[in-house]
Parts: structure tokens; C-alpha cells; sequence
């Protein structure tokens, strides 16, 4: 961090104060976690400035939940034109346990519900309709640049031929997965990095957790994910207008075909067990069973 990021983020969160410690988050870098010598600390993000839409975003996103108590997140301290932003420092850790953390997944699932329930579409400029996670990444192209995969071949012509289902006017964190979460044992305290927020079908992050799960656990972890859902929801278990398979199938085209950075994301979270053989083999079942539902 540099000397005038580093003065905004004390004039701003703690005019005065002794920063004791700053330390990159994310490979070294942003975000970065600035602890004062009181013991209190802030998490400052930083970009360049074709990183404006994003930040625009994901201060958006923090603004409109921060009314919402059941969507945990932390609130938006200051925003800058650099641009860059100061966000509320929660308690909490994101690495991703190696056996399956049922009540975890469940609670995921649940915070679906509770993002649903947030009305933004067309109200919020800055979160756009969304139809797909990550939608920043161009995953078609991507993979027309690359051997051609057949499984994923037929999901994308699968999903190109059907209209996108659901109602589209609640909040979508737009990248949701274990990452993206942070826990105090098996309580969720915050969900984090709201830069492909939007408007969009509960099943975009449905979608994106149960891919996430199935990834990190084997296809059938994916189904606690579905339960905490359908449970918060009120829904049956077999109720249909959920969407599943098509909505399971978009997440798995939302990711590399051989898996790429995914494979470092989930190292950063403390999966190193998770190769990238392993990866590819468990999203191809995932879709495998999606397409065949």
C-alpha cells in the first residue's frame, strides 16, 4: 500500500490514529487489512482506473444491504475516485474446511433466501441485471479459444436455447462461494467482495454455491446447499420452479474448462488438496448430473 493510500484510509477511518500493521489479503496486495494501534483495523480495497465499474458495484451493493440484518456484510466506510474504499473490518475466517460443513453449507443456502428478499432491480444503476455469476469473465470465449470440451459444448447449447427462468428483481451477490464467506464457528458473519453484485433469479448464486460445494466436496455435498435454500424458502423438496439443472449448469459453465485460476483460489482458502484433475473430474459430474435432470 502506498503512502497516500495509506494516509487517506487513517483520515478517513481514524483521524490520528498509529497504524500498527498493513497487510495484503489477497497475494500481498488488495485488499489490505490496516490495524491501528488501538487493535481496531479496517479493510481498504484498491484498484486502477478500469476498475471503476467494479468498485461502483460493490459500494452499491454494501449500501443496499446495509438495512438488511439478515444479509451480513460489512458497511462501506468511505469511497474514493482512486478508486479505492474502506470497508468495515468483520470477525471471522473464510478458509474452507476439508470435509464437508454441513451446517455451513446450509446457512449459505439460506443467505440466498435472505438476498432475494432485497428489491433492486432497475432501482440501482450500478447493480445491473445479471443472469450468470462472474459475469466480468467471459467464459464462451474462453473457451472457444481452447480444445473444444464436448460436455461443455452441449451446456452451452443447452442453455442457449432456453430463456433465462426466475424473477429477476432481487439482489444477486453474483460470486458466491465459500470464499466469499466468513465464519465465526458455524456462524456466518459476513459475505464479502460484492463486485459482480446485481439484480437476477435466486439461481445465480444457488447455482454458484452448489457448484462451489461439489467442487470442494464431491456433486452430492451440493444438495445441503439446496436444503438450507428450499428450508429459509419455505419450498418442497422437489419443487421444480427452483430450476436447478439449468441454473446447476450455468455455474459450471461460469468456470474455467480446465479449471484454471480456480485451482489457486481454492489453494488461498486452505484447500491445497484440490488439484486441478480433481476439479475438472468433480465440475464434470456436477454438470453431467445437471444435464441429465
Amino acid at each position: 500500500m502506498d503512502d497516500a493510500l495509506l494516509q487517506w484510509t487513517v483520515r478517513e477511518a481514524a483521524p490520528g490514529a498509529e497504524v500498527v500493521e498493513v497487510r495484503g489479503l489477497r497475494d500481498g496486495g488488495s485488499p489490505w487489512l490496516v490495524t491501528f494501534a488501538s487493535g481496531e483495523g479496517v479493510v481498504v480495497r484498491s484498484g486502477s482506473a478500469d476498475d471503476h465499474a467494479l468498485f461502483a458495484t460493490e459500494a452499491a451493493a454494501l449500501e443496499v444491504t446495509s438495512d438488511h440484518d439478515a444479509v451480513p456484510t460489512p458497511r462501506l466506510l468511505a469511497v474514493s475516485d482512486r478508486p479505492a474504499m474502506i470497508i468495515e473490518r468483520l470477525p471471522g475466517k473464510s478458509r474452507i474446511p476439508d470435509t464437508a460443513p454441513v451446517a455451513r453449507l446450509r446457512a449459505l443456502g439460506a443467505a440466498v433466501v435472505a438476498l432475494q428478499s432485497i428489491e433492486v432491480d432497475g432501482a440501482v444503476p450500478a447493480l445491473p441485471r445479471r443472469t450468470r455469476p462472474i459475469s466480468g469473465v467471459d467464459f464462451a470465449a474462453l473457451r472457444r479459444a481452447e480444445p473444444v470440451r464436448p460436455l461443455l459444448a452441449e451446456a452451452e447449447q443447452r442453455v442457449a436455447a432456453m430463456p433465462v427462468p426466475g424473477p429477476t428483481t432481487g439482489l444477486v451477490h453474483g460470486d458466491l462461494w465459500q470464499g466469499n464467506a466468513l465464519w465465526d464457528g458455524h456462524t456466518l458473519t459476513g459475505l464479502v467482495d460484492w463486485d459482480c453484485a446485481g439484480a437476477g433469479p435466486a439461481g445465480v448464486d444457488l447455482g454458484s454455491l452448489r457448484c462451489d460445494a461439489a467442487l470442494c466436496y464431491g456433486p452430492g455435498a451440493a444438495d445441503h446447499v439446496l436444503d438450507g435454500y428450499r428450508e429459509a424458502a419455505g419450498r418442497p423438496a422437489d419443487d421444480p420452479a427452483d430450476d436447478v439443472a439449468y441454473w446447476d449448469t450455468v455455474a459450471a459453465l461460469s468456470t474455467p474448462s480446465d479449471m484454471g485460476w480456480f485451482v489457486d483460489a481454492l489453494h488461498g482458502q486452505g484447500r491445497t488438496d484440490l488439484t486441478r484433475a480433481l476439479l475438472v473430474e468433480r465440475r464434470d459430474a456436477f454438470l453431467e448430473a445437471a444435464l441429465a435432470g
